[in-house]
């Protein structure tokens, strides 16, 4: 992740539409896996400015580790208050084998070389408990790599057999895969493929405030989503993957 991008997070975590409607929906297609299990330790690794944590910290009361490779990230985390951050390498994790009930990797794999992605999947596998829950949201489709892209060092994207794939061959067995953004997705084809081309101007972060009006207007179809996606009905093609699974006991 590119340092300078921590900042611009921060600034609009909270609020903007994109956040906002991307946690309605991780929140919408886990909670029904959840019913039942006891959540002891939780793991969220990428956890960035550590928002996510300190929300599931305090909402939830999940002892929860927020893990990121950056210490720009974790200085905002830990100015949130968020709870025993740790940084470290998610291809080398700090932890003995079955450390956790729950791991949480969100907007993370995009940032490692491609082939690294496997030695993060089986780190993962090797720290969750047999029959734990591992959730996973990846950026999608090659197709839509954008200045955005560029400037924060993303350096791959998945498609659902790949990502479907990469977790079943680290001793997983999947429980639910959706793509996510997807109403959106024509315009951000339109803007990635064809305007940015035009324009040829260096990357830039996509992560900026917008008027009021156009927040909730960009809202609402991640709202119609989280909803779709609740019912258990998965969407076909969009702007991320969010995959979860079950280590194979």
């Amino acid at each position: 992740m590119n340092p300078a991008e921590f900042a611009n997070i921060a600034k609009s975590e909270r609020d903007l539409w994109w956040y906002r409607g991307m946690r309605q929906i991780l929140f919408r297609a886990l909670d029904p896996w959840l019913a039942g299990r006891n959540i002891g330790r939780v793991l969220e690794v990428g956890c960035g400015t550590g928002y996510l944590s300190r929300m599931l910290q305090r909402d939830r009361g999940w002892r929860l580790i927020p893990l990121d490779y950056s210490r720009d990230g974790l200085a905002y985390a830990r100015a949130l208050g968020v709870e025993r951050p740790v940084q470290a390498d998610m291809r080398a994790l700090p932890f003995p084998g079955g450390a956790f009930e729950l791991i949480l990797a969100i907007d993370v794999l995009a940032h490692l070389p491609p082939g690294d992605e496997r030695k993060a999947a089986q780190e993962l596998a090797r720290v969750l408990q047999p029959g734990g829950l591992l959730v996973v949201r990846a950026a999608a489709f090659d197709f839509l790599r954008s200045r955005h892209s560029q400037f924060v060092f993303e350096r791959q994207r998945f498609t659902r057999r790949r990502l479907t794939n990469l977790f079943a061959q680290s001793g997983f067995r999947g429980l639910r895969c959706t793509y996510a953004n997807s109403l959106l997705l024509p315009v951000a084809a339109a803007k990635f493929r064809i305007w940015e081309p035009l324009l040829r101007r260096p990357p830039r972060s996509g992560v900026e405030p917008v008027p009021g009006w156009l927040n909730r207007l960009l809202y609402a179809p991640l709202a119609w989503e989280a909803r779709w996606i609740g019912t258990g009905r998965n969407l076909v093609a969009g702007q991320s993957l969010l995959w979860i699974g079950e280590r194979v006991v």
